[in-house]
């Protein structure tokens, strides 16, 4: 279906290129892509690296557009919006990837009816692994929601969720890439640390990572279990695990979600510029 569809890009950001990406790999033809963004430099780059039209007009580009994907910094929420009003029309459906800015906000600012989805999907959409989570605005329709989901499909896996827990899903999966690249550096440290060259601590750091999510996924299991079978009675990994939780590293890990989550609703709350 989104072959057949014009999809225009407000930002044409990271996070834009890496669903236009998904997007073409899907086989959208490049001529069915508009971008936006203000910087020349980076319009250039998007027309040259992946052949979409760009344009520095986001009124042109939604009058165009079929389907709309909101990629813009929140802060910019209102009045990039409110730039948008006379182009975004009813019959359109408009995926909004701004943290923090809900359905509700988007719905009153273009003030015309507009069909709305919220999504909220992390950066491995850079290498088509994102984990993505999408929620229906209060007149999107289901056919609205299979569209979100095909297109986020593109670039990972996709999870449906209600509105109320997009902040929940902005800590966990939104900023997680972040924790899990500390992870890795503070793993592949301690390896040098201990006489690992920097090209074998960090290539045993990041396949462990990778491994141990694939267990994880594709046994089903709780972590749990499966890290108590890495434990044996009296070895080495029973020893590295009690270091961690006497730094409450459990604990730690859920203050760094509960923070992001609780930025997530500030910014719902910001003056939006």
């Amino acid at each position: 279906m989104l072959q057949n569809l014009t999809i225009g890009f407000i930002g044409g950001g990271n996070m834009a290129e890496a669903i236009i990406k998904g997007l073409l790999a899907g086989g959208v033809p490049p001529r069915n892509i508009v971008a936006t963004d203000p910087v020349l430099d980076r319009r250039a780059h998007l027309a040259t690296a992946l052949q979409v039209r760009t344009s520095d007009d986001n009124g042109e580009a939604a009058r165009e557009a079929d389907l709309i994907v909101l990629a813009i910094k929140p802060q910019l929420a209102a009045s990039v919006l409110s730039s948008l009003e006379g182009g975004v029309t009813p019959e359109k459906l408009v995926i909004s990837i701004m943290a923090g800015i809900s359905t509700t906000f988007i719905e009153e600012s273009l003030h015309n009816g507009a069909r709305i989805v919220r999504a909220m999907p992390n950066t491995p959409a850079l290498v088509q692994t994102a984990a993505t989570a999408v929620c229906a605005g209060r007149r999107a329709t289901a056919a609205d929601m299979e569209t979100a989901r095909e297109l986020f499909s593109m670039v990972g896996t996709v999870y449906t969720v209600g509105e109320k827990q997009m902040d929940a899903v902005t800590g966990v999966s939104g900023s997680g890439p972040a924790y899990a690249f500390s992870f890795v550096e503070a793993l592949a440290d301690a390896g040098v640390k201990n006489g690992l060259t920097r090209d074998v601590a960090n290539g045993l750091a990041v396949q462990t990572l990778l491994g141990a999510a694939r267990l994880v996924q594709q046994s089903g299991e709780h972590p749990a279990v499966l890290r108590d079978r890495v434990c044996s009675p009296g070895g080495t990994t029973i020893a590295a695990m009690h270091t961690l939780e006497n730094g409450r590293f459990h604990g730690v890990m859920m203050d760094a979600v509960d923070a992001a989550v609780k930025r997530s609703r500030e910014l719902a709350g910001i003056k939006l510029l």
